[in-house]
């Protein structure tokens, strides 16, 4: 992992900087992150999925609870690692980590003295949910202005976050590969589901967000998160990614069995070409509500070759007949977070922007600029629960209703590509390892 070290390297200068002008327009002098304390259920003794304050990850790559990061203007980060002794859980040894060189690291053996090794920074904020700890120790916890700014930083990517990413793009395209190959072989949900960890070399906490494995009419509930063991499915959406040193990739494919309604299948291959040509729109002064928007555009055009809609695209998007086909954004953000921070910022102290009234579900509102890593993932569904309402209105004689029950049984579609954005276009970041 040498190559890591200068990429790295340059990852902590950025940090340094923008932490710097942060905290200078919000009048702190130092800043303390924690990556956390784990929750435990409610009235239970079980712990959830341990996941670290985004923040601390966008500075260090450490796994595990209660370390802290003390970052100063000007001077060497310090981190200590909550290092205990403790014979309940495995203690992974650090090791010499390429990350390590970056700053002063020390150990505590318990979370009391972690904090305690703060001494007295000052007038210091705290990102964390160790709040009452934070309060205790005198320091600001989350304050919103000083967050807002931070997270408007992390919407542009290091060459070390890109990196990341595309190691994880790796994995996860296998990964697909295996699911596809099994859910052509007749296998069910959950064996599907199998089939990417197992290729991934992952278990199922370790995966960036639940996996999505709908055969058929389950393709049309967007985050459906059952596993049936029912196999033999005509149509595959699978949504699962993988995540390299707390980076995500974020990967959608649809597809059709040979015994598919031919049909729907035409529509998967429609989808297939809708989403390249939304990537190839990408470049950067365009607003991200824009593209979104061509994107109904272009999915009402599919309809209307498909005999589903009769009307023109621009009619079918004003009069919002593609919304009950198409009812989430275009993308979000991707990086620490698997839907990333600051999509809805208008600026770096917060101002919101929010998504205009005739897209209400549109994650990202930014204009698109370059070193920025965001999905592209139109979809076109059959959701009962959305067309119903047209169907009783005097707009429902524009809709094919006979044709959109014989192919409500196939579920939906989603095609979903990871893009780096680029000073003179985009780079996409998926198709190389996963051509379709």
């Amino acid at each position: 992992m040498t190559e890591l070290l200068p990429l790295f390297h340059q990852h902590i200068a950025d940090r340094q900087r923008t932490t710097a002008e942060a905290m200078a327009r919000t009048g702190f002098e130092a800043l303390v992150i924690s990556s956390g304390q784990v929750y435990t259920h409610f009235a239970d003794d079980q712990d959830a999925p341990f996941h670290r304050t985004p923040h601390f990850a966008h500075w260090c790559p450490m796994a595990g609870p209660h370390h802290l990061l003390l970052i100063r203007p000007g001077q060497r980060p310090r981190l200590i690692r909550y290092a205990p002794e403790d014979f309940w859980y495995e203690q992974s040894p650090l090791g010499n980590p390429f990350w390590a060189s970056e700053f002063e690291l020390e150990e505590a053996g318990t979370v009391e003295e972690a904090w305690k090794r703060l001494g007295n920074p000052g007038r210091a904020a705290y990102i964390g949910n160790e709040t009452d700890r934070a309060e205790a120790a005198g320091l600001e916890p989350n304050p919103a202005l000083l967050t807002a700014h931070l997270d408007w930083y992390r919407t542009t990517k290091s060459a070390y976050e890109v990196q990341c990413i595309e190691e994880a793009t790796v994995i996860a395209a296998r990964a697909h590969l295996a699911a596809r190959a099994a859910f052509m072989a007749g296998a069910s949900e959950l064996d599907i589901h199998y089939a990417f960890i197992q290729a991934a070399g992952i278990v199922d906490h370790e995966m960036p967000y639940g996996s999505i494995v709908a055969l058929d009419e389950k393709g049309a509930t967007l985050h459906y998160e059952g596993k049936r063991k029912v196999g033999n499915g005509s149509v595959l959406l699978i949504d699962a990614g993988v995540q390299v040193r707390g980076y995500a990739a974020d990967i959608t494919r649809t597809m059709a069995a040979p015994h598919c309604d031919s049909r729907f299948a035409a529509l998967i291959a429609g989808m297939e070409r809708i989403e390249l040509q939304l990537c190839d729109l990408v470049r950067p002064n365009l607003a991200y509500g824009d593209l979104h928007h061509q994107g109904h555009l272009l999915i009402a055009g599919l309809l209307n070759e498909s005999d589903l809609l009769q009307a023109t695209p621009e009619e079918a998007v004003e009069k919002g007949w593609t919304r009950p086909f198409f009812p989430h954004g275009l993308g979000h953000h991707l990086g620490i977070q698997v839907h990333d921070v600051a999509g809805q910022q208008g600026a770096p102290d917060g101002t919101p922007n929010p998504p205009p009234p005739q897209h209400p579900t549109l994650r990202t509102t930014r204009i698109i600029d370059a070193d920025q890593v965001f999905t592209v993932e139109p979809g076109l569904y059959f959701i009962p629960m959305l067309l119903r309402p047209f169907r009783a209105n005097g707009q429902g004689a524009k809709f094919n209703w006979p044709l959109i029950d014989e192919l409500t049984p196939c579920g939906g579609i989603r095609i979903e590509d990871n893009l780096l954005v680029t000073a003179g276009g985009h780079r996409n970041l998926t198709r190389p390892h996963l051509p379709l």
